[in-house]
């Protein structure tokens, strides 16, 4: 069995052949352009698949998704975000392989249990904070997608006190205080001369006070989204992985302290908050568990 693991972000996308073990092995990346999405896609899986067989894919997105329909729609892929019929594309170009289309939060869920972070514990919620902010759910060690694929997508809970429009087209998600670009955007707006989410944590571990406020913002309305989302849905265990959330202590700190103010039910003693063990390829390594069971016969 030889299967394809994809991951599309709204910044880069990665691919790799899928592992005798169900991980994906070494990843190709290339970045997301701002036109001509599809092209630089296929030709990325064209680069991987080289020479192989495939028998199933297993693919990542940004969401929303449509997994029945295989059409996603992501909010941080413009060209995409009227709907782009991923599945019939890929299915063009491995016209013998099952395909299995999940949003990236989902995967990033899936992959953590698997593997990583919340091996050995059954129910779990996975965000992903980086250019957006996903989210994703298993539950009884299964990830859980919704009626269209979409359950988990924890970035478009609403925070108190934040009334900015989000690309979603609503006002005040958590994404629009929390995502990498959003932080940068507010502590620019109050002062603050750098330009990336990398930069703001180094600014903020140096002392700057614009940036030390941006964060604590950010992981204030993280915990917020949290705290109500592991009450919906009876989880204890929180995996957070994605670039931004790499910004260490001023970012973390608010979140466990919000988390723990908000998070007051009985059945959400001992909720936990923890780093995503599999770093940038977790979201892959999902991707790659849905390849094994779309190639998989029934």
């Amino acid at each position: 069995m030889t299967a394809l693991a994809l991951d599309i972000g709204g910044t880069k996308m990665t691919a790799a052949v899928v592992g005798d073990d169900g991980r994906p092995g070494e990843p190709l990346t290339v970045p997301t352009p701002e036109r001509g999405v599809w092209k630089a896609c296929s030709e990325l899986l064209g680069a991987v698949a080289v020479g192989t067989d495939i028998q199933g894919v297993g693919i990542a997105c940004a969401g929303p998704v449509d997994t029945t329909a295989g059409v996603v729609a992501p909010i941080n892929i413009p060209e995409w975000k009227d709907g782009f019929d991923l599945n019939g594309a890929v299915g063009k170009l491995f016209p013998d392989a099952s395909i299995s289309v999940a949003m990236d939060g989902g995967c990033a869920a899936l992959g953590e249990h698997k593997f990583g972070a919340a091996v050995g514990v059954d129910d779990v919620l996975s965000l992903v904070v980086s250019t957006g902010i996903g989210g994703g759910l298993v539950l009884g060690g299964e990830i859980v997608g919704g009626r269209s694929g979409n359950a988990g997508h924890i970035g478009h809970i609403v925070v108190p006190g934040s009334t900015t429009p989000c690309t979603c087209g609503g006002l005040g998600c958590v994404e629009t205080v929390s995502s990498g670009p959003s932080a940068v955007r507010w502590a620019q707006e109050q002062g603050w001369t750098g330009s990336t989410g990398a930069e703001l944590a180094l600014s903020a571990r140096e002392g700057d006070v614009v940036a030390i406020t941006t964060l604590q913002r950010a992981g204030v309305a993280l915990g917020q989204a949290i705290a109500s989302a592991a009450a919906l849905v009876d989880v204890n265990l929180v995996v957070i992985g994605g670039g931004f959330a790499q910004a260490g202590p001023p970012l973390w700190d608010p979140i466990q302290e919000s988390a723990a103010l908000h998070a007051r039910l009985r059945f959400l003693d001992g909720l936990e908050i923890v780093p995503a063990k599999l770093g940038a390829v977790g979201t892959l390594t999902g991707a790659a568990i849905l390849a094994v069971g779309a190639a998989s016969p029934p």
